[in-house]
């Protein structure tokens, strides 16, 4: 097991109880909760259905952490609600990505829901194998690719800024700052003059 797995679990148990900590679009929906973790003969039913391999660390938390759940954005969808993407840089703006059978290219796993048509994507095949992407499965707007070198990193970060209130706006988190505090009247500095 990846070294990383019991930090994460505490961080994450840690995170509803922050006073201070941002707010992470979609909260309301996965309300920081995970689904079950699966079972190995789960995952590779998956894998083999598919073709593929999933990147490890993505691997990991499904069996380690939570197969489903807390996350940003709206939450990691199930396993088996998780569609294979293959990114096409050839296509005008504004077309439709295809999907895995109908071109050529390095595939990508819709792990994440955001609403809409935006995705997150763990690349499972090509150079970015195992990073996490954010961008629009119509092509409305290009791919960001996450600095993180994997989704236990990428997910650890989500967890370390939600945990400091910054404001992420790759991530949709929101810091205490920005948010109108419904207690902001009775937490103003009392002046000491009349």
């Amino acid at each position: 097991m990846d070294p990383r797995i019991p930090r994460l679990r505490r961080k994450l148990a840690a995170i509803p109880f922050q006073p201070l900590r941002s707010h992470s679009f979609g909260e309301e929906q996965h309300q920081f909760c995970l689904g079950p973790k699966l079972a190995e003969t789960r995952v590779t039913a998956f894998e083999a259905e598919h073709n593929i391999a999933l990147p490890d660390a993505y691997r990991q938390f499904l069996t380690h952490i939570g197969g489903s759940g807390a996350a940003p954005f709206y939450g990691l969808m199930p396993l088996e609600r998780c569609s294979l993407l293959v990114m096409n840089p050839r296509a005008e703006p504004g077309t439709p990505h295809a999907g895995p059978g109908d071109h050529e290219g390095d595939l990508f796993l819709h792990v994440i829901e955001m609403g809409c048509t935006d995705v997150c994507l763990v690349a499972v095949t090509g150079p970015l194998t195992g990073r996490v992407l954010i961008g629009n499965s119509d092509g409305f707007w290009g791919p960001n690719v996450s600095s993180a070198t994997d989704f236990l990193d990428w997910y650890e970060r989500w967890l370390n800024h939600m945990s400091a209130g910054r404001d992420n706006r790759t991530l949709e988190l929101t810091s205490p700052r920005l948010r109108a505090h419904p207690d902001r009247h009775r937490m103003a500095q009392k002046s000491d003059s009349p």
